[in-house]
């Protein structure tokens, strides 16, 4: 292939050092990253006329404009670089995890004294300990439920002294054991907690023997409610390590065991987790970008995406084959674990071996379910697609759906919202949100807004068409390409505005429009005061619906966000002497109003452009 010159003087410069090399294609996206023990060998070899690339590589070499790169100390070094980029940008070109949204995780905050349960997504190290991750939000809650009757842990926000005089309901109703009120000790609730967390981490046997010793004790010493509630407890212990398979003897290593089924480029790797000898669980993970890629670097690169961010690393990994930088792998996992060894193994024969199998199983199993559900949800996008072009009269399928809508409270934080659907589904990424200058407060124009919402965003057309040809210019896929429909959510008077912006840019006859009519569901044409109304319980009808409710949604919360600033910076304003520089270096230095109402005055007078006599009036004011 033909290398650009630019490209050569690159390549001419790369140090044979360790480190992460990173691709741009010519509107400067990040396309691939990939690490080397030497840049120098390793980017060289993608511009060579070799035969043994595959289609993938080849295509990804094509799409090379430019290339940088970061030399680190060491091959760790390069691994670890290499996984925080893939995972900051997920590069068209790398295998990556399907689901782009963080995963949710059990979050127990042990740094407090009194530790709570909630679910997050994102992992701090703020002393806490995390459980997951898992694949299914649902799932956690389902399973926090279920725990909650077996450890009445707290949820509420009140400061735990212990000297309330009330408890709340969840401790009449036994899910909350009420250190509020000093029902339980601070040894107690964490002790409580503890198990909670090595129940989680599928060691229950401790548990089970302490609660069974308290429940005696306590029906010795004529205790018989306490005793009784302890019986529930084990009860319901007892049921769900009933329902954990015994695979291995308690003694035997906590393992994760991975297996992964293939197919059309995408790939579901099933993971067992096994801890006390017991499988406690399992979970299912999707890759994409995994065509032309064989097995063993697919699970490489599985292992490291996955491990990046697992609350827990087990002491081994059993694995389906030997994966690519095994040892480097085990390394890394390694430090991750503080230290302590991780291996990561091939089962060749016995149970181990059958474990890997099941897994497989379960990934075939698991991946053919996935794939027949999303050909069926497929089928009725395109069915919706194609009832709209008939029934709207189109000339092609509308793959790209442009949806507008207007929110405010009588003319206060008026917001513009444009969402869009691609091929039927949500592409969030392109949502689009504009605050409206053109009408006041106490006096809304909807009219008025849709139309300055129109005019900026086909402005923003232009001025990409207009660029198009320049070197270096970056293409905004919100505004670069033109819609094959625009759905306004409103009657003939929001539709006849939208009509005005795209004859004042030439793109009625280009660009088709409908309004969609609150009440019946009517879609309004320009120039035509006959209504269609879309067949009930057509896709066609349930899709235009769920556009039209995703754009109110969208638009409805962007306009709550900017009517609370507005709230926090409104109170403000209402203050003698404190106009918009002060409020906002304010608002910048303590960050919230309850910051600020509970600030010194010394502290309000040392901020920038603050005197004694302004934070004087802001203090009498707040109080």
């Amino acid at each position: 292939m033909e290398i650009s010159e630019k490209l050569q003087g690159i390549l001419a410069t790369l140090p044979a050092k360790p480190g992460c090399y990173i691709y741009h294609n010519a509107e400067g996206t990040i396309i691939y990253v990939g690490k080397a023990i030497s840049l120098k060998n390793r980017v060289r070899s993608y511009f060579h006329a070799d035969s043994s690339h595959d289609a993938k590589t080849r295509r990804l070499v094509r799409d090379i404009a430019d290339i940088e790169w970061i030399v680190v100390g060491s091959e760790l070094e390069a691994l670890i670089l290499e996984m925080n980029l893939i995972k900051k940008h997920r590069p068209k070109y790398n295998i990556r995890l399907k689901d782009d949204k963080r995963y949710p995780y059990i979050k127990i905050s042990w740094g407090e004294a009194f530790p709570k349960i909630t679910v997050t997504r994102q992992m701090v190290e703020d002393g806490s300990r995390y459980f997951g991750p898992y694949t299914s939000a649902w799932a956690v809650y389902q399973t926090l439920e279920v725990l909650r009757k077996i450890f009445p842990y707290l949820t509420c926000d009140r400061e735990i002294t212990g000297q309330d005089k009330r408890a709340c309901l969840y401790y009449d109703i036994k899910l909350c054991n009420a250190p509020c009120i000093g029902a339980v000790s601070e040894a107690g609730y964490r002790q409580m907690i503890s198990d909670l967390m090595d129940f989680l981490g599928g060691h229950s046997e401790e548990i089970v023997t302490r609660m069974q010793n308290e429940m005696q004790k306590a029906a010795d010493e004529m205790r018989f409610e306490k005793a009784a509630a302890l019986r529930d407890q084990l009860k319901a212990i007892q049921s769900i390590i009933e329902r954990q398979k015994v695979i291995f003897g308690t003694d035997y290593l906590d393992s994760d065991v991975l297996a992964m089924a293939r197919t059309d480029g995408e790939a579901c790797v099933q993971i067992f987790f096994i801890r006390g000898g017991k499988l406690i669980g399992r979970e299912y993970f999707i890759l994409e970008g995994t065509e032309d890629t064989a097995d063993n670097e697919v699970m490489s690169e599985f292992v490291k995406q996955f491990y990046t961010d697992a609350a827990n690393i087990p002491e081994q990994v059993m694995l389906p084959q030997e994966i690519e930088e095994r040892i480097i792998i085990s390394q890394w996992l390694r430090s991750k674990r503080g230290g302590r060894k991780v291996e990561l193994l091939v089962p060749k024969d016995g149970q181990p071996r059958d474990l890997v199998q099941m897994a497989a199983e379960n990934a075939t199993e698991t991946l053919q379910a996935l794939r027949a559900q999303w050909q069926a949800d497929a089928h009725k996008q395109e069915t919706a697609l194609s009832e709209l072009q008939s029934e709207l009269k189109l000339s092609a399928p509308p793959n790209r759906i442009e949806c507008y809508d207007v929110s405010h409270t009588q003319g206060v934080a008026t917001v513009g919202a444009m969402i869009v659907f691609e091929q039927g589904v949500p592409s969030k990424k392109l949502y689009r949100k504009f605050n409206i200058e053109s009408t006041s407060i106490g006096n809304p124009d909807d009219f008025a807004s849709m139309e300055e919402m129109l005019t900026r965003r086909f402005k923003r057309w232009r001025a990409a068409e207009e660029t198009e040809s320049s070197p270096g210019a970056k293409k905004d896929a919100s505004f670069s390409f033109l819609p094959d429909l625009i759905i306004i959510d409103g009657g003939k008077g929001q539709l006849s505005r939208v009509v005005k912006v795209l004859e004042q840019f030439e793109l009625f006859d280009k660009v088709p429009v409908v309004g969609l009519a609150k009440q019946e569901e009517e879609i309004f044409f320009p120039h035509n005061s006959k209504p269609l109304m879309l067949p009930r319980h057509s896709q066609g009808l349930y899709l235009v619906q769920r556009i039209r409710d995703e754009a109110h949604r969208f638009g409805i919360t962007a306009h709550r966000k900017k009517r609370s600033k507005l709230g926090l910076a409104s109170q403000l304003d209402s203050i003698p002497g404190i106009g918009p520089t002060r409020r906002k270096a304010l608002l910048k230095h303590f960050g919230s109003m309850d910051k600020i109402r509970e600030a010194t005055l010394e502290e309000l007078a040392v901020v920038k452009g603050m005197n004694e006599s302004a934070a004087e009036s802001v203090k009498a004011h707040l109080e």
